[in-house]
């Protein structure tokens, strides 16, 4: 029996067998502005031509799974023959969910796995469950950890203890990389160029030029100094598609400083919004969103846990999602749950080598566990009692 393991993100899906290695895929559909009929799956995004202007088709909305026509063809090309070639009368899934998920979207998926696909066995859990288990696994001598999943659409916040989520102590944070892309792609339109159709590129841009200042203050100043004293400045170079594929951002020594390129590339000047953007993670209330940022919300979660338990949970906090790989996220982290702490407890910041797919190894440690039988849903089992026997077996 193989187990495909999927953790499956509102902007990418990690995928693979449990006893091979993890792609990951954009979970989505895309359009391009000069084909605008045919659309591109997953993966199908590296044979678009000119992606500026790209459509994009999300499965998700506000980290919540509720377009279903879209995620079914994005399965199904991921379990078809271009890709997995899933033989599903001989194959378990592990799929994630997002935490506090809906009933109906639960039902609906049991449905698909079950009926449609016709997998053998299913396991739905969340994503910060497979993060905690590897954690465990890897540091056996411990009981809590602290999931920081900080994704496209929110930044949970979980305590775990034994495997077990607490959920009196669960936090959601309303601030994820698509609302720091569409920030960033706001503030460049108002400053230089309009560029509100071009996620593509500006996310691109996030997440080659943004960093997590230390100190938020003294990278502003050194933001607003002439010349070469302003160390903060970088001159990106935006892709046009036809002899720069990607953009990237220009050397210290070939910047321009004062007048203009004499090459014909399009250049984004960028300074502030470097730290500006991904400081929305720290003070939400920035750009108007009442909520606490990421480290005030770690201490706050651990706060609401029993006593003893809090000291075991301040020196496990591991960071996971696609945001905690912005330069500085996890000292700047360190830092300020340093401050807000009593200072007899001990706070240690894990951040894993590939924060993304942390998960998705998770995922493949239950799979070899001699207890994922008892843990799983079986075809069997679902024919017999439908939905009820998956909202008592998993844990969500």
């Amino acid at each position: 029996m193989t187990t495909l393991v999927l953790d499956n993100g509102a902007y990418n899906a990690k995928i693979g067998y449990s006893h091979a290695n993890v792609s990951v895929i954009p979970n989505c559909q895309f359009r391009s502005k000069t084909a605008r009929l045919k659309t591109f799956t997953a993966n199908q995004i590296d044979e678009i031509k000119d992606p500026s202007g790209l459509f994009y088709i999300l499965p998700f909305q506000k980290g919540y799974l509720v377009n279903w026509d879209v995620q079914r063809q994005v399965w199904d090309y991921l379990f078809g023959k271009e890709m997995y070639q899933v033989d599903f009368i001989d194959t378990n899934i592990i799929i994630t969910e997002p935490y506090f998920n809906f009933t109906s979207i639960q039902e609906s998926m049991n449905e698909i796995l079950f009926e449609e696909y016709q997998f053998q066995a299913v396991l739905r859990v969340n994503a910060g469950a497979l993060s905690a288990h590897r954690y465990f696994r890897d540091n056996p001598s411990e009981l809590c950890c602290i999931i920081v999943d900080s994704g496209y659409s929110f930044t949970h916040i979980v305590p775990y203890c034994r495997s077990k989520k607490k959920k009196e102590a669960i936090i959601r944070i309303n601030v994820g990389g698509k609302l720091l892309t569409n920030h960033l792609k706001e503030i460049i339109s108002y400053r230089q160029l309009h560029v509100m159709d071009e996620t593509h590129v500006i996310n691109q841009v996030k997440e080659d030029v943004c960093y997590v200042s230390q100190d938020f203050y003294r990278d502003m100043d050194i933001a607003k100094l002439k010349g070469e004293e302003n160390t903060v400045m970088i001159d990106y170079v935006l892709p046009d598609f036809s002899t720069i594929k990607k953009g990237f951002c220009k050397p210290r020594e070939e910047m321009v400083l004062s007048g203009k390129y004499k090459s014909g590339e399009q250049i984004l000047r960028l300074a502030n919004e470097r730290f500006a953007v991904p400081e929305i993670l720290f003070n939400p209330s920035d750009i108007g969103i009442q909520e606490m940022g990421i480290p005030e919300a770690i201490v706050y979660s651990i706060q609401n846990l029993p006593e003893e338990m809090q000291p075991h949970f301040f020196k496990n906090i591991v960071l996971t999602g696609g945001n905690s790989l912005f330069p500085g996220f996890r000292d700047r982290v360190y830092s300020e749950v340093r401050c807000l702490t009593p200072t007899d407890y001990d706070v240690s910041v894990v951040l894993p080598e590939n924060p993304i797919t942390y998960a998705w190894e998770g995922g493949k440690l239950i799979s070899e566990n001699d207890d994922f039988e008892d843990m799983v849903v079986t075809r069997e089992d679902y024919e017999e009692n439908g939905h009820s026997v998956c909202e008592e077996k998993f844990d969500i």
